[in-house]
């Protein structure tokens, strides 16, 4: 399990797990989700929050994963646009060791 810092304080954690980082993965969430300026902002997080919700919708939403990212973390209350930067991070430190 990883933690990471939510807002550039320090003050407001979120947990992943490595379920999280491979559910991830598994439906490639991060794919073409930032802009070619490289930004994560709010807009981004919105951007990841309808991906998401529109998976829940099909029929991959029936898989316990995806929702169990959506709640500990998408859709956490501490999760901004700094959160997923850190996640976007972390989740490529993970990809990097895998390969």
């Amino acid at each position: 399990m990883a933690t990471i810092q939510a807002n550039a304080s320090g003050t407001r954690t979120i947990n992943i797990t490595e379920e999280h980082l491979q559910t991830i993965d598994q439906y490639q969430l991060f794919r073409d989700l930032i802009d070619s300026n490289g930004y994560v902002d709010e807009a981004v997080l919105e951007k990841l929050k309808l991906n998401v919700r529109s998976l829940l919708e099909s029929e991959a939403g029936k898989d316990k994963a995806l929702l169990d990212l959506c709640l500990d973390v998408v859709y956490h209350p501490n999760m901004k646009a700094y959160g997923l930067q850190q996640l976007v991070l972390l989740f490529i430190n993970w990809k990097n060791k895998a390969n």
